[in-house]
């Protein structure tokens, strides 16, 4: 992987160091002879992207034009846990690739591809998993999977996509493609003709979009069974994608219709400063009757908070208060704390309406595997809106935080041992939903803070049980272990890809949901989600490389794990 960032490598040093000697050796003419050539070399690959020309797949990082941090622990690859990622990787895409090409979604265990619509699939698993192979330097599969888009995928499908799902995995891969190809004019031309399909979907009373479009038809779909509500996150986790689409194409519908939706939600009343999961497109109200949560279909609503801010190289403060707002009204009412190891979890709240038409929220004590995205995005928060200087240190200083910092990094940092809390399981895995004891006439499990609803006959697991093969906890230690250095954080990820590989790997297939955590003996689900190419195996890679592959302080991740890169908006 080639990079223009400087890195910190024992075996870069001593190369360094050994070409100074034969450069101090040279004649003075040489030496003002080499000079020159490298300049110039220099100017021509920066203006003719030969770099990126030759090896589509290869990523180059910009310089960094921000000032380093004042002391930084070395962060250098792992390069024994890194690759046995990519032969995960390698592993999953194959079969994928040998039984399913083309195919939105893949079963390992019958070995088959599935697609949303009758007429065919849009790709879903290829685009998703594309900018993984860039970052990874898989040239063959990179090319297997570009040829495969640039000859066989179509968006003329007769049938309904998700709005929020085809956004963050389709046109998100796409744009990540894109850059980290080296501005290849296919995946843009492909993202601006989905991005087309997808526009009437804004068309609603409050510009809310609707949940769905049919992406042949060019038309907005609702839900017949309940017309005009709207998920929160849903609706709110389309700007990362549209704003960098109008950056790129000089194009201004695609930001407005995003921007005009965190207008809407910015005004409507959000009860104790926090966001219910569902809206009405006709008023731009949130649902009174809709409970309050981090987890589905509220997660990423507070994620791109901080994203937007950060994406748009923080020249949007309202995107900044609005974030601190609602990071203070989550320590407000939402964290709460175990009864055994007093970890710190964040519980949701359910409306109960009174009969003179008030509401009382009730404590849930009950938390998505989806909320552990708080920890690394409370850290990363900390230290660039909540940091008293420019860069701070790896680890962050006490010093260099606000006292809102200060805060936020203690609670990120409590959250991730929570969500590692989750993994202490038969598998090691965390399943989808862990309730947490909160009344001790009922706590029943002196080691565990959480337990699995409905879970205690192995016959019969309950559903909250399930591991599909989430990122979330991988990501945040992703964040963590780049914020810090510490090594504690890559021993937790390599410990959870392990159990990966005991618990859900297929020899002859791929990877596999299982069904109950909590039992060695588990069934696989036959089900391989395609964000385990994209985020999962993504994340982990990223865990153990060096820190100059994508840089935290050069892209912004959306919520699919697809890297976007850190612009100025032209507008």
């Amino acid at each position: 992987m080639a990079s223009k960032t400087k890195t910190s490598s024992p075996e870069r040093k001593a190369a360094s160091k050994k070409a100074q000697q034969q450069q101090d050796a040279s004649p003075t003419f040489g030496k003002t002879a080499f000079l020159v050539l490298a300049v110039a070399l220099g100017v021509y690959v920066y203006k003719t992207n030969l770099l990126s020309s030759l090896f589509p797949q290869t990523l180059v990082v910009e310089v960094d034009d921000e000032p380093a941090p004042a002391e930084a622990v070395e962060i250098v690859a792992d390069v024994e846990k890194r690759d046995a990622v990519v032969g995960a990787f390698k592993h999953a895409w194959a079969h994928y690739e040998k039984y399913a090409m083309g195919s939105d979604e893949y079963h390992p265990v019958t070995k088959k591809g599935s697609n949303f619509s009758e007429h065919g699939g849009i790709g879903y698993t290829v685009i998703d998993a594309i900018d993984t192979m860039q970052i990874m330097g898989l040239k063959k599969e990179y090319q297997s999977a570009r040829n495969w888009l640039a000859t066989k995928q179509t968006f003329d499908r007769d049938n309904n996509y998700n709005t929020f799902e085809t956004t963050i995995r389709v046109l998100g891969g796409l744009l990540s493609a894109y850059h980290l190809s080296g501005k290849d004019a296919l995946y843009l031309q492909k993202a601006q003709d989905l991005a087309d399909r997808m526009m009437p979907v804004f068309e609603t009373p409050s510009g809310l979009p609707y949940s769905m479009a049919n992406l042949g038809k060019r038309q907005a779909v609702d839900d017949p069974n309940v017309p005009y509500l709207v998920s929160t996150a849903e609706a709110t986790t389309l700007q990362l994608e549209f704003k960098y689409l109008s950056q790129l194409t000089g194009n201004k519908k695609y930001w407005e219709k995003a921007e005009k939706v965190m207008d809407v939600v910015k005004k409507a009343h959000r009860p104790k400063g926090l966001a219910p999961i569902y809206m009405d497109a006709r008023t731009g109200e949130f649902s009174p009757s809709a409970e309050i949560r981090l987890g589905s279909r509220g997660d990423s609503f507070y994620e791109y908070l901080l994203k937007q801010y950060l994406l748009t190289k923080r020249t949007e403060p309202k995107y900044l208060e609005f974030y601190k707002e609602t990071m203070t009204a989550i320590h407000d009412n939402l964290v709460q704390r175990g009864l055994s190891k007093n970890h710190a979890y964040i519980a949701e709240l359910q409306p109960e309406r009174n009969a003179d038409g008030t509401v009382d929220w009730k404590l849930n004590h009950k938390q998505d595997h989806l909320v552990c995205f708080l920890a690394g995005s409370l850290m990363l928060g900390a230290t660039t809106t909540g940091a008293t200087v420019p860069r701070t240190s790896i680890p962050p200083k006490t010093s260099e935080l606000t006292a809102t910092g200060l805060r936020d990094w203690q609670l990120g940092e409590e959250l991730l041992k929570t969500c590692l809390h989750t993994h202490e399981t038969a598998t090691g895995l965390s399943p989808e939903i862990a309730y947490f004891f909160h009344d001790k006439r009922k706590w029943r499990h002196p080691k565990r803070d959480w337990y699995i609803y409905g879970n205690d006959f192995p016959g019969t697991p309950s559903y909250d049980a399930r591991y599909i093969l989430r990122p979330e906890t991988i990501e945040s230690l992703f964040i963590a272990y780049r914020l810090t250095g510490d090594n504690k954080y890559r021993e937790a990820g390599w410990k959870i890809f392990q159990s990966i590989e005991k618990y859900c790997k297929v020899e002859d297939g791929g990877y596999s949901s299982i069904l109950n955590t909590d039992h060695v003996n588990t069934i696989k689900m036959d089900k391989m989600e395609t964000f385990f190419l994209s985020e999962t195996l993504k994340y982990l890679y990223l865990l153990f490389t060096d820190s100059s592959v994508i840089p935290l302080s050069k892209y912004v991740f959306n919520t699919e794990a697809h890297p976007i890169p850190v612009f100025t908006p032209t507008k």
